[in-house]
């Protein structure tokens, strides 16, 4: 992945990179991603463990960070005689580009300000001029 923002622009990125650009995912939990919204119907920890060829244990950790990053939802399934186990199905996509497009807003808001910030702080640095902050003091 890029390191500076000037070099994501310049790659060549896929929808699946917000992924990993907005939310920091791994290609594992890429990967288990994929066979969620390629299954037909909701899919075990067991059974996407065997779609991506992992452990369990490996499958489950991806699948806790699709869940925390919204990305996929948890269903439990009683057994009749008693007990229960868990199906984990795609989020809606409509839900995630709305989730996606907020998280965008938000740091693009952030960013606004710091560079705001940054502009106050410099400002007439380069001909002598004292910065707002210095003339505050």
């Amino acid at each position: 992945m890029a390191n500076s923002m000037a070099e994501q622009l310049q790659q060549d990125m896929q929808c699946e990179g917000l992924l990993e650009c907005i939310h920091g995912l791994k290609q594992l939990d890429k990967d288990c991603f994929r066979a969620l919204v390629e299954s037909e119907e909701p899919l075990t920890i067991d059974e996407v463990a065997e779609r991506v060829d992992r452990e369990r244990s490996t499958a489950y950790r991806a699948i806790q960070r699709l869940l925390q990053s919204g990305f996929i939802q948890k269903e439990q399934v009683n057994y009749d005689q008693g007990g229960y186990y868990h199906v984990y199905y795609p989020t809606d996509p409509s839900q995630i580009a709305s989730d996606m497009q907020r998280m965008l807003n938000d740091w693009y808001a952030k960013m606004g300000q710091l560079i705001q910030e940054f502009e106050d702080k410099y400002e007439g640095v380069e001909d002598g001029t004292p910065a707002v902050e210095d003339m505050r003091a």
